[in-house]
């Protein structure tokens, strides 16, 4: 029996259902991402799986003696409470009971004569032995210290990435048997975020989440479920064949509608005809007419792509910023350290490091919004710069989406030619009734095009970008990288999305620690294999790592031995042999009856698939290394 399943499952809350006559099924061990256009309603399907939500319409049922938790997407002041108090609030009653108990030894080691605590130790001691509550105790204790995380450490005093492992921690004390994640990545810089992967892909429940993060989606998911227009689609294997199914299937669905809508047009003409279509023996016809207009008028239209338009300004000097062994210190803290760099017009530059390494402060300093302690920054002619701010601070919280565009204006001006506000701002997906809600109403992936549509109004030819990508839903995100690549100013882009940064820089500032900045040429995967002493946290380097050789000490032999050029010379035929097998699970698996098969078929196919994937990293790394020791 599948853990969860959702059958025919409705919920709306307007004219058109987010769920519409829904059916899941949720197998034990599978990684699935949820994907859809932003407010398609995938997070209302998961807390109402989380059980947070009821149904209009359908049935839902678990296996007997499930648990289902999700993490939360919020993360909570807290401000007193300890990290160990957070995560046991997950315990309900006994993790209160406990957090008390945590408090109270804790405050006994400042005040050990206090009697009146010591009353209430003994007293949170006995409901404890009388609840099971000491196994509780060692639940949290025990994912703490699988997550890293200090239990007596303040929760407000963290850093966003480790409130967010908090959270996780939270999650996982109820020890679920299904893991529910909304935009786990969201906000968390790439180091936390390839924890948060390997942490995930080692963890031996089921998991649901729901990422716009490309490079997160392809190595965790097992599947792929498609919330759209109300319907949701499997699709099984990974990421890029997805993308691949999906088009075909989009196509398929053009064609269909198609030939639907040339046939009501025939059958239009026909009854207008008027007295042939009223004769006795054609009233077949005409109810069959009024069938069709019937599902004509039910059909969901594929909601629109964004037809985002970025403005070209003229064209600036060809040194657009020098930076002379510039520093900067904040409390103490360096921050920026003696850094050079001369930025070219042409230039796309991304720039990364840990959350407060210093990114945002290292952009106001080349723009000239904050002075450096020592060094000289000098700025090239012609200049037209245009500012994308993660904390949307030119957006006026109160004001409309329409009236922060326009600024009084009823047109905006695209590469020469006026065009009306309302008609601009539906390219970025706002829809006539909504363009008059003020902005402090709007979700996240709403405030993030607002703010593209407000910048790309006016020509630019440096485009300064910090965090762009938190919140956007995938369509958008991919439009944006066209958009940059084809964009002939210079990019100056902070981000932690790594599948976007590898289409559009062509260098990396990256934050290496005590404010050193290290200049790469290339995208993120360039960086990678550039920095010193440097793990990459990938399935490929962590194959290397456990199952061959160091690089290093293959580099160090003369020449390749007899085994390793027979070696070599086997290896692409095992490399075709585990790709085979592996097209054949997912074209399996692709099957519309796959699931009918029961639980330890899935759960064969789903590990198998695993076991494919691991094996192939570690032939392909072999494959590099034996390559590098032929040269």
């Amino acid at each position: 029996m599948s853990l969860v399943n959702l059958r025919t499952i409705s919920l709306g809350f307007g004219a058109a259902p987010l769920l519409d006559g829904v059916n899941l099924a949720i197998e034990k061990g599978e990684r699935i991402s949820l994907v859809g256009r932003n407010g398609s309603g995938k997070s209302t399907l998961m807390k109402l799986i989380a059980g947070e939500l009821k149904a209009d319409d359908g049935e839902l049922s678990f296996q007997q003696g499930i648990r289902v938790a999700r993490m939360a997407q919020e993360v909570p002041a807290a401000a007193d409470a300890t990290v160990f108090d957070v995560v046991a609030q997950a315990l309900g009653a006994s993790g209160a009971l406990l957090a008390e108990h945590h408090a109270i030894v804790h405050a006994l080691a400042t005040d050990h004569d206090n009697g009146q605590l010591l009353k209430r130790l003994e007293e949170t001691q006995h409901h404890l032995d009388a609840s099971d509550g000491w196994l509780m105790n060692q639940r949290v204790e025990a994912v703490l210290s699988r997550l890293g995380l200090p239990g007596d450490a303040t929760f407000a005093a963290l850093s966003g990435g480790m409130k967010r492992r908090v959270m996780l921690a939270q999650a996982l004390a109820s020890e679920p048997d299904i893991l529910l994640l909304d935009e786990p990545t969201n906000h968390l810089d790439v180091e936390s975020i390839e924890w948060l992967e390997e942490f995930l892909l080692g963890w031996n429940g089921t998991l649901l989440f729901i990422t716009h993060d490309r490079a997160f989606l392809q190595r965790l998911a097992t599947r792929i479920i498609e919330l759209d227009r109300g319907r949701l689609t499997s699709w099984p294997g990974d990421y890029q064949t997805y993308l691949r199914r999906k088009e075909e299937q989009l196509r398929a669905e053009a064609q269909a509608n198609a030939l639907f809508d040339k046939r009501l047009a025939q059958e239009e003409v026909w009854i207008r005809k008027g007295i042939e279509a009223r004769r006795t023996r054609n009233e077949g016809r005409v109810r069959a007419l009024y069938a069709l207009r019937e599902e004509r008028r039910a059909r969901r239209e594929v909601q629109g792509t964004a037809r985002i338009t970025l403005q070209q300004g003229d064209a600036s000097g060809k040194v657009v910023i020098e930076a002379d062994t510039i520093s900067y210190a904040w409390q103490g803290k360096p921050l920026v350290k003696d850094f050079s760099t001369v930025i070219m017009r042409g230039d796309r530059i991304g720039v990364i490091g840990p959350n407060g390494a210093g990114k945002t402060t290292l952009l106001r300093l080349l723009l000239g919004e904050l002075q450096p302690d020592r060094g000289t920054v000098k700025q090239g002619t012609r200049l037209q710069i245009s500012y994308f701010d993660q904390l949307r601070s030119q957006l006026n919280e109160e004001q409309s989406i329409i009236d922060n565009v326009a600024e009084g204006s009823d047109s905006v001006e695209v590469n020469g030619q006026p065009k009306h506000i309302v008609g601009y701002l539906q390219d970025f997906l706002f829809t006539p009734e909504r363009m008059r809600t003020p902005v402090k109403a709007l979700s996240g992936g709403e405030r993030n095009r607002l703010l593209l549509a407000k910048l790309f109004a006016k020509p630019s030819n440096v485009l300064v970008m910090d965090e762009p990508t938190n919140d956007l839903d995938v369509e958008t995100l991919e439009l944006l990288e066209e958009l940059l690549m084809e964009y002939s100013g210079t990019v100056l882009l902070v981000s932690h999305d790594r599948a976007f940064l590898n289409q559009v820089v062509t260098g990396i500032f990256a934050f290496e620690g005590n404010g050193h900045i290290g200049e790469y040429v290339g995208g993120y995967d360039d960086w990678l294999r550039q920095r010193p002493t440097a793990v990459v946290k990938t399935p490929l380097a962590e194959a290397k790592s456990k199952s061959v050789p160091a690089v290093e000490k293959a580099q160090k032999k003369n020449k390749m031995s007899y085994k390793e050029q027979r070696e070599l010379e086997t290896l692409p035929a095992q490399i075709e042999a585990l790709e085979n097998e592996q097209s054949a699970l997912h074209s399996a698996m692709a099957a519309p009856d796959y699931f009918k098969q029961g639980n330890e078929v899935v759960a064969r196919h789903t590990a198998r698939l695993a076991e494919l994937e691991q094996q192939l990293a570690i032939a392909y790394a072999r494959w590099d290394e034996l390559e590098s020791l032929r040269g």
